[in-house]
């Protein structure tokens, strides 16, 4: 008897920073969404799409899932990424809540409530089990978070070294319909390659620059042109003030030539030609709390 191939949509939320990302790129099998270590790296809603002989992922990556702070102190782009992330949950099959081994705190719980009030049966990933010291405490801490808590699954997991995925696939695909693939075996995101150039230089903007600057910064691709075996593309990153611009641009130029040239290697990588990158950096005040900006800058609903 063959097994019925099946077919999803799945939405994988968590608390900032706990490597749904990671886990995302893993399963997909290249980089469609970025990564940094700083919390809230990930802006959008992205499809990953993960196939398999035995069926299909449709992974939703989102921002990470926070308590809304109110109006008085969260910023037009804090709200934005809320929704962004309580939107992956419309029309999902299973949720992936993806938290940090060792750890769970108010913000995992506040995530897994979610889930549960939007009735979707919840897989729980224990990322970064590679990072626990006593491997002993693995089993106590399952079964502590497990309590009194409804889950479909638990899987421990490294997202960063690519174990125990392959229990984790057959196990959300479990409850998936029954279907043909949503998507062609060769499509691994909905994507542009135009917006995944963005991001690869906002990539390099949330490794390179200092503790607040980054969330200061966003990426507009103003040119992206095949011109035969070459892709030219044109990337102007908006800051909020002078003096961030010019922390941005470096010394001579130094810091801005190293992102350029570090988010070219990105690109030339995930779209397999060779690339031309140009960027430049611009100020428009107050973009992050500004809706009409953050539209301009592709950030939709």
């Amino acid at each position: 008897m063959t097994t019925p191939y099946r077919a999803g949509h799945v939405a994988v939320i968590g608390r900032p920073n706990v490597g749904k990302s990671t886990l995302t790129n893993a399963l997909v099998g290249a980089k469609v969404s970025i990564v940094s270590p700083r919390p809230q790296t990930t802006r959008h809603r992205l499809l990953g799409i993960a196939t398999f002989p035995e069926g299909q992922l449709v992974l939703v990556d989102t921002p990470g899932l926070h308590r809304d702070q109110g109006k008085s102190t969260a910023t037009a782009m804090h709200r934005w990424m809320n929704r962004a992330a309580r939107g992956a949950l419309e029309g999902v099959d299973v949720a992936a809540l993806v938290v940090r081994a060792g750890q769970w705190d108010e913000a995992d719980g506040f995530a897994y409530e979610a889930l549960r009030g939007a009735g979707l049966p919840v897989v729980l990933v224990v990322n970064q089990v590679d990072r626990l010291k006593d491997k002993s405490a693995l089993l106590p801490y399952l079964a502590q978070i497990s309590e009194g808590r409804e889950f479909a699954a638990v899987h421990p997991i490294s997202a960063l070294k690519r174990t125990g995925l392959q229990p984790l696939v057959k196990s959300v695909l479990s409850h998936l319909p029954e279907q043909d693939a949503l998507y062609g075996e060769d499509e691994i995101t909905d994507k542009s390659q135009r917006f995944l150039a963005g991001e690869m230089v906002r990539e390099q903007l949330m490794r390179q620059l200092g503790e607040e600057l980054p969330y200061a910064t966003t990426v507009e691709i103003e040119q992206f042109e095949v011109d035969g075996a070459l892709l030219r593309i044109g990337a102007v990153i908006w800051v909020e003030r002078d003096g961030q611009k010019a922390i941005v641009i470096g010394k001579g130029g130094e810091r801005l030539r190293e992102i350029g040239a570090k988010a070219r290697i990105q690109m030339e990588r995930l779209f397999g030609s060779k690339v031309f990158l140009q960027t430049w950096v611009r100020v428009r005040e107050g973009w992050s709390d500004d809706e009409a900006a953050l539209r301009a800058f592709g950030y939709h609903d």
